[in-house]
């Protein structure tokens, strides 16, 4: 178990490159299995889930090539259903929270698919209903298996229909998508997930020769084709590595410059930092943060406490509360932080709190931060990460604490940042893994 030892209170200074988009590489990636054609997708992150699935199409009898560090060519000619029956991708799969999304794909090309009940973060439930009520209806049977995990689902042929998803899910909304575009006559997709991932999985599609039209909004309609063709695609930028950055750079007093970021892409994230208190600067496709030795959050136009919560696109992502909170502590001012969609990501407070922090966990979902403004330092101390976001803060909250953490478990962290250490180290971080 990888650990990481933290040196604080070292002001960060340079250039910063954000990764390809995690969330989007692991639904285009999936979307390489509709085609007997070679895709090409560029800017792909290597981290450790990404790379698991690479690794578990190359066991499905997908062609992969290499071609740079970041681009790859998948060619899935054919696809081994018997290896798709083996343990050994049963337990590959079962690692991976998206790997749910390759059964949309199989069922539409083939008539079937299976997967093991995933995993991924343990960050409450995160049900798979939605992808499932959706195959139904495109008339999809269903089945799961209790005493294997194994889902699994058949049809001779998925005819369109006209569906209202129980909830905008990202994940559910590209699998049916996915299944949809060889579907039969006409789907439309109402509350559908409208995040710029899912709009560039829809965009992509197109470009193989789907017929999708609402891109960008939560009604989607899908006119059924025959069959989809090869294609190029590049990954946008991470709108989480980006706001983690921004988060970062205030709360280690640093000045950094984040390159390339797609900035219309970012929807309400930089809105929400500034009422943070945290002043940047848009230069181009850059955001420049300068030097902060205070930062002060707003209240509301009624004089009362900020309220910062996650909602499903164009809201706020729940991916970077954690980031939001662990920044907070430092703010002049206090704010709740609402976690409305998972009810497990606010339990790593208690990790800032014996660093000194001023935090009243109110339930699974709430968390008040009463900010220091920097008049008392954060306390270094030994702590795990418990998921990908979490951990991330708790490095952001270990670079600005006073003394030498300790983050044990930072193959969570590496689950979803590619480097991070290295990368940080470049602009003056005093970070080191021990294996």
């Amino acid at each position: 178990m990888a650990t990481f030892e933290v040196k604080g209170g070292t002001p960060l200074k340079g250039d910063i490159y954000p990764q390809g988009a995690k969330n989007e590489a692991l639904q285009v990636l999936c979307a390489t299995l509709l085609t007997p054609e070679k895709v090409t997708i560029r800017n792909i992150p290597a981290i450790v889930d990404i790379l698991q699935l690479i690794e578990l199409f190359k066991k499905m009898g997908v062609t992969v090539e290499k071609i740079d560090e970041s681009t790859y060519s998948f060619e899935a000619k054919e696809i081994d259903f018997d290896y798709l029956n083996s343990e050994d991708y049963r337990k590959r799969a079962a690692r991976l929270r998206g790997s749910v999304m390759i059964i949309g794909p199989l069922l539409a090309r083939y008539g079937k698919g299976f997967i093991p009940k995933p995993g991924g973060d343990k960050i409450g439930r995160r049900r798979l209903d939605t992808h499932f009520i959706g195959f139904q209806k495109l008339g999809a049977q269903f089945d799961f298996d209790s005493n294997s995990n194994f889902f699994s689902v058949s049809a001779k042929r998925l005819t369109g229909c006209y569906m209202l998803l129980d909830e905008a899910s990202v994940t559910g909304t590209a699998n049916i998508i996915m299944a949809a575009v060889l579907a039969k006559g006409r789907t439309t997709i109402y509350n559908a997930a409208c995040e710029p991932y899912v709009q560039q999985l829809c965009r992509m599609l197109n470009r193989m020769g789907a017929l999708i039209s609402g891109i960008a909004s939560n009604l989607l309609i899908i006119d059924g084709v025959d069959s989809l063709h090869g294609t190029n695609h590049t990954l946008l930028p991470d709108m989480i590595e980006v706001g983690s950055f921004i988060g970062m750079a205030a709360m280690t007093r640093s000045e950094i410059t984040i390159k390339d970021v797609s900035f219309e892409n970012l929807g309400i994230i930089p809105a929400q930092f500034a009422r943070m208190g945290i002043n940047f600067e848009q230069r181009g496709d850059d955001i420049y943060i300068p030097r902060h030795d205070h930062y002060e959050i707003e209240s509301f136009i009624d004089g009362s406490i900020m309220n910062i919560s996650d909602a499903p696109w164009p809201g706020l992502t729940p991916d970077l509360l954690s980031v939001f909170l662990v920044v907070a502590t430092q703010a002049k001012g206090a704010v709740l932080i609402h976690q409305k969609m998972f009810e497990s990501r606010l339990f790593f407070v208690d990790k800032l709190i014996d660093m000194g922090a001023q935090i009243i966990l109110c339930d699974p979902h709430r968390a008040t931060v009463i900010g220091q403004d920097h008049q008392i330092q954060l306390r270094a101390t030994t702590m795990s990460s418990p998921d990908i976001r979490a951990g991330v803060a708790l490095l952001i909250a270990a670079m600005s604490a006073d003394g030498r953490s300790i983050i044990q478990n930072v193959e969570q962290i590496d689950r979803g940042y590619q480097n991070i250490d290295t990368r940080l180290n470049a602009l003056g971080a005093d970070i080191r893994r021990i294996d």
